[in-house]
């Protein structure tokens, strides 16, 4: 009989991507059957999803019988929480380690757990404020230290936050600029290409038990992302750097704080440390689909302007 994966944030661009991309690989619904876990059931990608074949229960990360009910019977569990929707890294960590703790009490074999790296401690506390990046990495040790096994699935900067976030601009004199926020060299994702990443983890769970996998298709800097722009678009794009204060006359004041510890971080260490390179050519050495160049992200998302 073949096990069953748990996936949350199933109709969001993590748990989604997953359980789109599970749907187009025969081989492994060999082995699992998918269900996915989402607050509002009725909602169009759920009622998709569920006609395409994936088992839809509601899920509320705040309410521990409602996350027993939603880890019945599973044995593999992909794991994630959205700081943004509350702002707060205590939320973050207690809802991370209340679905660990009932994916254990379940009797699950394996969770997944979307992380990221903790960024006061790489730094030495000379960075602080990525609560974002700190409370993920707090449930990853969390979960390490449980009777289960995990991997961790560490994605990248989005090339998604191009299409708005980041998206290149006319000036006062009529030229597209990318403004980004960091010069050095940054990591990309494909976000859509997460059930890539996840996927090896699935199908040899013993042989990546505690490993991480760095979800990026390869480093650029603002100059390539630039040239890659031109290249496809048939438009120039002039490369700028953003200024904060600019970016606080449109921004919240807990994005902007965001974005100004990130940038810091992505310009000293390049999002995933001294050896993300390393750890990045091993992730996409495990992988038998390899994940989407920027190049093709731009393609595929044209027209742009």
């Amino acid at each position: 009989m073949s096990k069953l994966l748990t996936v949350f944030g199933a109709t969001g661009l993590q748990g989604g991507s997953l359980l789109h991309y599970l749907l187009k690989r025969p081989d492994v619904l060999k082995s699992y059957r998918l269900r996915g876990v989402t607050r509002n059931v009725s909602k169009p990608a759920a009622v998709a999803l569920q006609e395409a074949g994936v088992e839809m229960v509601p899920g509320d990360m705040d309410d521990q019988a409602s996350l027993s009910a939603a880890l019945t019977g599973s044995n593999a569990v992909f794991a994630m929480t959205n700081f943004w929707e509350k702002c707060s890294a205590e939320v973050e960590v207690a809802q991370g380690k209340a679905i660990a703790d009932v994916a254990v009490a379940a009797g699950a074999e394996l969770i997944v757990w979307s992380s990221l790296l903790n960024v006061t401690e790489m730094s030495n506390g000379k960075i602080s404020g990525a609560k974002h990046f700190d409370s993920k990495a707090e449930v990853e040790a969390y979960i390490r230290t449980l009777p289960i096994k995990s991997a961790f699935f560490v994605p990248a900067l989005y090339m998604q936050m191009m299409t708005h976030l980041f998206k290149p601009k006319l000036n006062d004199e009529g030229e597209l600029v990318f403004s980004a926020t960091w010069s050095g060299l940054c990591p990309l994702v494909d976000i859509t290409d997460t059930g890539k990443f996840i996927v090896p983890i699935l199908l040899s769970p013993d042989k990546y038990h505690g490993k991480r996998f760095i979800a990026a298709t390869a480093y650029y800097s603002p100059a390539d992302m630039v040239e890659i722009w031109t290249k496809v678009t048939g438009k120039e794009i002039k490369l700028g750097q953003a200024s904060m204060e600019a970016w606080g006359q449109s921004h919240p004041p807990e994005l902007l704080s965001v974005l100004e510890t990130t940038s810091k971080f992505v310009d000293d260490y390049q999002l995933f440390g001294p050896g993300g390179q390393e750890d990045l050519n091993w992730t996409l050495a495990q992988m038998d689909d390899p994940p989407t160049t920027w190049e093709k992200f731009v393609e595929a998302n044209e027209p742009w302007f």
